[in-house]
């Protein structure tokens, strides 16, 4: 990653949109139906918005309620919706007459916020879904079918100081433009006097906002918004061709990009102390690292974001790195600190006498050359959606770079967004976060029937799962249930024999790479087997072994300089699986029981090494967990029913059941909850223990 000389390259180009409407599928759809067809059509293209971005309305003839007549009714996208995805029940509904009547409390500016509480006192037909703060764009305009969108050419042009001329170059008077107002009842009466002004125009660009359009139905509104995008990328893209991106490439990108990400991500959520851990999200994609390794990089991010939808996920600016120091701690912790304190004075310069307190200070958005962008937030999500709107950002720079120069945010104009106090009255709305959002568990055996619900466990309450197994396929089939379960940006999976150091310490990079790092490690990878000493053969000694004490030796060892870093988040978590057997002598399995007494005594050994590093380390020990186990669908099944002179069907499991002092049977969901709990803040002052889950069995009590 040396530096060097500028490199001239050809910019990377804005994606063109096209129309996908489809006049077979629209013919058979109700007039609210075809504005959710339009809705996702035009959420769904992330040329055309991004994720949460952007509302689209329509005026349509409803009957009302109350007195069986006809009334015009406003349906548009309701508040914190995606239209990608949304459905009917995501449009909130007014009526249109009362809408344009809340004109009447309105005296100027200073009314913005009081006017937002008068929207609930419109809705049409009790409709529960909350109108947003753009509802007066749509209402105010006497248009049937209106668009509002900020996808990432529109943006370039409404962010740059060359925006406003190129609007009148691309559209020759067609689009109006608007200086820069924040969202609201002014900017809606704003726009609405505009237009009334310039007759025959066809849509307005919001200076640093986005673009609104409108039409006469619903398809021409739709292809309306994708033509103007269209003009917008097609200009931007020619005048790209003619200058490197960003002042050219000023550094090289780095071929172990993906290496240093792993190592560098769990160090830096480390440093990122605060009421709750942080989650990683990690990104190389070829508009990030044009960005990152271009000459203008120190420039252009500290200007910050543009749009508002970009700066609510991303904060006021970035955290640049610097390569030459990635491994230097004191440098990091330098930086971070660094950007609190400058965040801090920014709250101090811009706070008004009613704001929110202070909100976490720490970067949301690190950028490090030759490597990447990776954002860190308290759920993968979040994080994930972080990272991508700023990737919306660095095109917007592009683009607006392309034409003149780029205009970020005001800093007084972010803080008022960002601290908004809708917006405050929005976050304290959420509902409160599971226990575990925040923690990264990896689980070994992911596959089988301990592992698939422990990790079940987990996630059910927030945590993110990394699965590990050896078989590929019966991992991928779980983690796929898992994905379509709980989401996919919580669950991930990599084929991993604990027997094989390589395989092992990749696993782990790979969860440092997607999450962040590690807080949870649940060792449950396992075999059994069942032989008399004299038919013992050295290799089935040393398969159960392998896997079984090495096994243990080698994830936990691979996990330690990941947990150890987490003690001033809160420490860390370490769970064996382990068995019965390994503290109750078991005829006939001499391999198998030794093995897991080893892994048992190696889980002591570290809880004395881990405490001063806050890194618990507890085991479970099951026994018979018959249904639902890989280990017991195969020869160990047989080999215990022949031990026990029975056959290996349900006579076994009531065999089992019958042994046991509270007869009953112990399921992998029963393993789980120990697990879990051993994993959690709820066990916080145990370490060093042994939890029996086997219905109970005097011969493994602990003594």
């Amino acid at each position: 990653m040396n530096a060097q000389a500028p490199i001239s390259a050809a910019a990377l180009q804005f994606a063109v949109p096209a129309s996908r409407w489809n006049d077979a599928l629209a013919a058979a759809l109700g007039p609210s139906e075809l504005l959710l067809y339009r809705s996702n059509l035009l959420g769904s293209d992330l040329t055309v918005t991004n994720f949460g971005g952007g509302n689209t309305s329509a005026k349509l003839i409803e009957t009302d309620p109350l007195t069986g007549g006809e009334v015009d009714v406003l349906w548009v996208k309701g508040s914190g919706g995606d239209i990608g995805s949304m459905k009917l029940d995501g449009f909130a509904t007014l009526y249109q007459d009362k809408l344009l009547g809340l004109e009447a409390h309105y005296s100027g500016p200073q009314d913005d916020d009081r006017m937002v509480g008068f929207l609930p006192h419109c809705t049409f037909n009790l409709n529960a879904r909350a109108a947003s703060i753009d509802t007066p764009l749509h209402s105010l305009l006497p248009f049937a079918h209106v668009d509002h969108v900020h996808p990432d050419a529109i943006i370039a042009l409404a962010a740059s100081s060359g925006g406003e001329a190129a609007t009148r170059e691309i559209w020759n008077g067609r689009i109006g433009w608007l200086e820069w107002k924040r969202p609201g009842y002014t900017l809606g009466v704003m726009l609405r006097d505009y237009v009334a002004a310039n007759p025959g125009i066809q849509g307005v660009m919001l200076a640093g906002h986005g673009i609104i359009c409108w039409a006469d139905s619903a398809k021409a509104c739709y292809e309306h918004t994708v033509q103007l995008i269209a003009d917008a990328a097609n200009y931007l893209n020619r005048k790209l061709v003619k200058r490197p991106a960003f002042g050219g490439r000023a550094i090289s990108t780095a071929q172990d990009r993906a290496a240093i990400a792993a190592d560098l991500m769990p160090r830096l959520r480390a440093l990122m102390t605060g009421s709750r851990r942080k989650l990683g999200h990690y990104s190389d994609d070829a508009e990030t690292l044009e960005f990152v390794n271009s000459v203008d990089l120190p420039r252009l991010a500290a200007l910050g974001t543009s749009c508002p939808d970009h700066f609510l996920r991303t904060k006021i600016a970035p955290l640049v790195l610097d390569p030459a120091r990635l491994h230097d701690d004191a440098d990091l912790a330098e930086r971070i600190a660094a950007y609190r304190d400058r965040y801090s004075a920014y709250y101090q310069r811009c706070k008004r006498a009613d704001s929110p307190a202070m909100r976490d200070p720490n970067p949301v958005v690190v950028l490090v050359p030759g490597v990447g962008r990776i954002t860190f937030a308290a759920d993968k999500t979040t994080a994930r959606l972080a990272g991508e709107f700023y990737a919306n950002a660095i095109n917007v720079m592009r683009g607006a770079e392309a034409i003149g120069n780029y205009i970020a945010l005001d800093e007084q104009e972010a803080f008022d967004i960002e601290y908004w106090l809708l917006e405050e009255a929005k976050l304290q709305r959420m509902p409160a976060p599971r226990p575990m959002v925040g923690r990264i568990a990896l689980v070994t055996g992911g596959a089988g029937g301990i592992g698939a619900a422990t990790a079940a466990r987990l996630l059910g309450e927030g945590a993110c799962v990394m699965l590990t197994d050896r078989d590929g396929a019966a991992m991928e089939q779980v983690r796929s249930g898992f994905a379509g379960q709980f989401g996919n940006d919580v669950v991930r999976a990599v084929t991993c024999d604990v027997t094989d150091e390589a395989q092992v310490q990749a696993a782990f990079a790979a969860c440092a790479r997607e999450f962040g790092g590690l807080d949870i490690l649940v060792a449950n990878a396992g075999i059994a087997s069942s032989a008399p000493i004299e038919e013992t053969t050295l290799a089935l000694w040393d398969r159960n072994y392998d896997v079984l004490a090495r096994g243990y030796f080698l994830t936990a060892r691979a996990a330690w300089p990941l947990l150890r870093g987490m003690k001033e988040q809160g420490g860390t978590s370490v769970v064996f699986i382990g068995s019965k057997n390994a503290v109750a002598a078991a005829a006939g399995a001499s391999a198998y029981a030794s093995a897991k007494a080893a892994a048992n005594h190696l889980a002591r050994c570290l809880a004395l090494e881990g405490a001063p590093h806050g890194i618990r380390v507890n085991v479970v020990n099951p026994d018979a967990v018959i249904r639902g186990s890989r280990i017991w669908d195969g020869d160990w099944r047989r080999e215990r029913a022949g031990t026990h002179g029975i056959d290996p069907g349900a006579e076994l499991e009531e065999h089992y059941r019958q042994r046991s002092l509270l007869k009953r049977d112990v399921l992998p969901e029963d393993i789980a909850e120990a697990a879990c709990w051993l994993a959690s803040d709820a066990s916080a002052k145990s370490t060093g223990n042994m939890i029996n889950v086997d219905a109970g069995n005097a011969q493994a009590f602990t003594r």
